[in-house]
């Protein structure tokens, strides 16, 4: 469990920091070990028990990890909340999950004045907050009595983007997260020693279930970022050794002078996932550094799924191979029958990192996995004769036109191979003769001189007709989530008034 290995970490070496933070004192194994265990007691006095919901609703900070950590010391379930999320947002949240206490700034405490049983309590960034004042007060739990709970009880709830109808809830156990750490660490080569930069948000699977559970686990120190900053993240590489993060953080990289073999010379990792890395920009990153970053993949319902491999070749645009454990497979989305190997076709992932429903949607949870137990992903993809699994896109994204099946990734590919072409997306627009119509949103880079012939001429010769755009479209950037994906249901409903 993930609790028990934090707090043996913690009594095998109390003044190990845990996290250091920039001009502020570190944070011990041991004193967050003791806030954690008065935490424990603060959420038992709130009413908490076994399976009850708590909702974080709070910024990036130690404090909130330890919060996180106690939820699952005293068998909460615990729901991460994106900071930036409006009210109207965590109205259906709180609703939906049903939460016994909503933690959330001391400024939003008084908007949600408790409710018939609902606890309401304040933690601000800076360990402020009722929460905090109680914490101080109380007294450690003891760990011989926190709750017993199985690898088969909830731990946490993630809410999906929500991008195809209202957010589910992925409800995941106390083992999806502890096999899918020890896989993670395993693959990864992890240990004590290493001192991982941390600047992702916590409210998502690869910045908590990924990257802070591996570090406590495994006794790790955390580089801790409120948020990524090009400068600071080069600067924490003369101490670290693994940098965990988003496809964004390596483009930001690559645009600093800093980046250089001699700046990343202590580094052993760098992993990326989240969103799609181009692969023009793994090749770029391996010329300047050294390093080929690692490639993974995951979703909130499964966590991690695939990497590339630590020892072997990591292959740009390849999101690599099962993690130990965790079988995949790739079949047709109509029939459910398995596809050949360079078929395109729906991943389907079935191990002990699958979770164990949507909150409350019995019959979503049942429309989405086979009957041999084989999730249902949504994402489209093919395994090479390695066994390294390519993805193409998602299921909803997938464009049919004129009856052919059009894979938005692999034109993609191809015009962010254009010169003067910052990066694209491909989706499908409705059209009164083909059903849909293909259509490119292009980001040029700065100072690029850039048309629509110069676009479809690239790809003239290099895409069977059906597939190539039939419009070009130009935009200063694409929309994204705070994860770094895409948002093609954005770009859909803006442009879903062009004429055809």
């Amino acid at each position: 469990m993930i609790h028990q290995d934090f707090l043996a970490a913690a009594r095998a070496h109390p003044d190990k920091s845990l996290c250091e933070l920039p001009g502020r004192p570190a944070v011990g194994y041991g004193q967050a070990r003791d806030l954690t265990l008065r935490l424990a007691t603060v959420l038992t006095d709130c009413g908490v028990a076994p399976g009850d919901r708590v909702a974080a609703y709070t910024a990036k900070s130690p404090h909130t990890i330890c919060l996180y950590l106690a939820t699952l010391l005293v068998g909460g379930v615990y729901l991460p909340l994106n900071p930036e999320y409006t009210q109207a947002e965590i109205d259906f949240f709180l609703a939906d999950a049903d939460p016994r206490l909503f933690v959330c700034s001391p400024t939003d405490a008084v908007r949600y004045a408790p409710r018939d049983g609902l606890h309401v309590e304040g933690l601000a960034a800076d360990g402020t907050g009722s929460i905090m004042q109680q914490a101080a007060a109380a007294e450690p739990a003891p760990e011989t009595t926190h709750a017993t709970v199985s690898t088969d009880d909830p731990a946490a709830i993630l809410y999906t983007s929500g991008t195809t109808g209202r957010p589910k809830g992925a409800l995941l156990t106390h083992g999806n997260l502890a096999s899918n750490a020890a896989a993670l660490i395993h693959s990864w080569r992890f240990t004590g020693q290493d001192r991982l930069i941390h600047a992702l948000p916590v409210f998502h699977a690869h910045g908590l279930f990924v990257a802070v559970n591996m570090s406590v686990v495994a006794g790790a120190s955390m580089l801790w970022l409120e948020r990524f900053d090009t400068g600071r993240v080069i600067d924490l590489m003369k101490t670290a050794t693994v940098l965990m993060g988003v496809p964004t953080f390596y483009t930001r990289l690559l645009d600093s002078d800093r980046l250089t073999r001699e700046a990343t010379a202590r580094m052993r990792l760098f992993v990326s996932g989240s969103a799609p890395l181009l692969a023009r920009d793994h090749r770029r990153f391996q010329e300047r550094t050294g390093h080929a970053i690692l490639e993974r993949y995951g979703m909130s319902e499964t966590l991690m799924i695939t990497t590339n491999p630590y020892d072997g070749q990591r292959v740009p645009g390849a999101v690599g191979k099962p993690l130990p454990g965790v079988e995949i497979r790739v079949c047709d989305p109509v029939n459910g029958e398995p596809v050949p190997d360079g078929h395109n076709g729906m991943v389907e992932v079935r191990g002990p990192n699958v979770f164990a429903g949507y909150w409350r949607l019995p019959q979503k949870t049942a429309a989405e996995f086979r009957a041999d137990g084989f999730f249902v992903t949504g994402d489209l993809g093919h395994l090479d004769n390695d066994g390294y699994l390519w993805l193409v896109g998602r299921d909803k994204d997938l464009v049919i036109s004129g009856g052919y099946n059009v894979y938005p990734k692999e034109i993609e590919l191809l015009i962010d191979e254009v010169p003067g072409v910052l990066e694209s997306a491909v989706i499908g627009l409705p059209h009164p003769d083909l059903g849909e119509a293909v259509t490119a949103v292009v980001v040029p880079r700065p100072g690029a001189q850039l048309n629509e012939q110069v676009v479809t001429d690239a790809l003239r010769d290099r895409l069977a007709r059906y597939k190539q755009p039939r419009t070009v479209l130009f935009a200063d950037q694409l929309p994204r989530n705070v994860m770094g994906k895409v948002q093609k249901t954005r770009l859909r409903e803006t442009y879903a008034d062009l004429p055809s």
